[in-house]
């Protein structure tokens, strides 16, 4: 999930920028998009991201994992952020990961992907869904984040199996996505900072732009909790954004993926 920041940085100064990327319109003109979005619905994201993106009047997407205790003993919270705008997206209801490899030692028998099917997959991520749409209310349409971007149940690729549920679904692996026009919104690539500071996260934002692309960041921990990034460098990336809004679109997933998807949409049917 984390990669060297000088390898990241190689990465992103030698890739191409497509003539198809760089043409794709965002709303208003705007150069690039960002995307906003928290895992795993953890209690700091509750006490310090919410109140942050409040203070500069942008909208995140928390994927909320309906059996973490954040969910049940914290649910007011999450009802209000949905009613100030943010998206509560799928994150499964039990964030199944495998327990295979070094480093998933963590996961619980109970919680392993490897022991569960397609078909129980799928049911349980509907089941999530319907959660969701009692917590806030809505019904037009949701996104997801497959935990750990683990694909494969027992028996099978259980994201193949649950796509028609979404309008768009992140997986985990890449920075800024180099093509908009050939962007899989069912497999759109998101970067998980971890004690990352502000300047590195805004430079991914300003590399974006170059490219005319998007960045999909996926945070966790903000000030606490795991996989974190601390208050500050959060809040300058916010600051940032806040300062550039007639550059950058920051806007929740779903309605992003649904641009997106418009888009893609009007430049097929124009042969493109």
């Amino acid at each position: 999930m984390r990669m060297g920041w000088a390898a990241m940085c190689a990465g992103l100064l030698v890739s191409p920028v497509a003539d198809a990327a760089r043409d794709f319109a965002w709303p208003d003109g705007r150069r690039a998009a960002v995307s906003l979005s928290y895992d795993d619905a953890l209690d700091s994201q509750l006490d310090n991201a919410i109140p942050a993106l409040d203070r500069h009047g942008l909208k995140g997407t928390f994927y909320l994992v309906p059996a973490n205790e954040p969910v049940r003993l914290r649910m007011e919270g999450w009802r209000a952020a949905a009613r100030n705008g943010h998206e509560l997206g799928n994150h499964s209801l039990f964030h199944q990961c495998s327990a295979q490899g070094a480093g998933r030692e963590w996961v619980q028998p109970e919680r392993d992907l490897d022991g569960v099917s397609v078909a129980q997959m799928r049911e349980q991520v509907v089941l999530a869904n319907t959660f969701l749409q009692a917590l806030d209310g809505r019904s037009d349409g949701r996104t997801f984040t497959a935990p750990c971007g683990d694909r494969q149940a027992k028996d099978g690729n259980y994201i193949d199996a649950i796509s028609d549920q979404f309008v768009g679904i992140k997986l985990v692996g890449g920075t800024v996505v180099p093509d908009m026009a050939a962007l899989d919104t069912q497999a759109v690539p998101v970067h998980v900072p971890v004690d990352a500071t502000g300047t590195q996260l805004i430079a991914l934002v300003e590399e974006a732009g170059r490219q005319g692309t998007m960045v999909n960041f996926t945070f966790h921990g903000i000030g606490g909790d795991h996989l974190s990034v601390s208050v500050q460098a959060h809040e300058e990336l916010l600051d940032y954004l806040d300062r550039h809004r007639d550059t950058y679109w920051t806007a929740t997933f779903l309605e992003q993926m649904r641009w997106v998807r418009q888009q893609q949409s009007a430049a097929k049917a124009k042969g493109r």
